[in-house]
């Protein structure tokens, strides 16, 4: 059985925001760079839905998983990775 596979902006999408490349710059740049030692999810930007989210996929090592280590990456360092 194949592994399903998310994009960034399919996960936007999941997070209830705007999805398009224009819309995702513009949070990377607005609340880049996270702090090393904050989660990602415990950033005060998510609602508590998001947060939640954002917590389980990473901890279920689900599907999504890999697209919010992704999220994770361009907030600590910016839209350049």
């Amino acid at each position: 059985m194949e592994s399903p596979t998310h994009s960034l902006p399919n996960l936007f999408k999941q997070l209830g925001l705007p999805d398009d490349a224009e819309s995702i710059d513009k949070f990377i740049a607005t609340h880049s760079p996270l702090k090393p030692e904050l989660h990602l999810a415990d950033a005060f930007f998510w609602n508590e839905s998001q947060a939640e989210l954002l917590r389980e996929e990473i901890l279920d090592d689900a599907d999504w998983a890999e697209v919010v280590d992704q999220l994770d990456v361009m907030l600590r360092k910016g839209r350049g990775v």
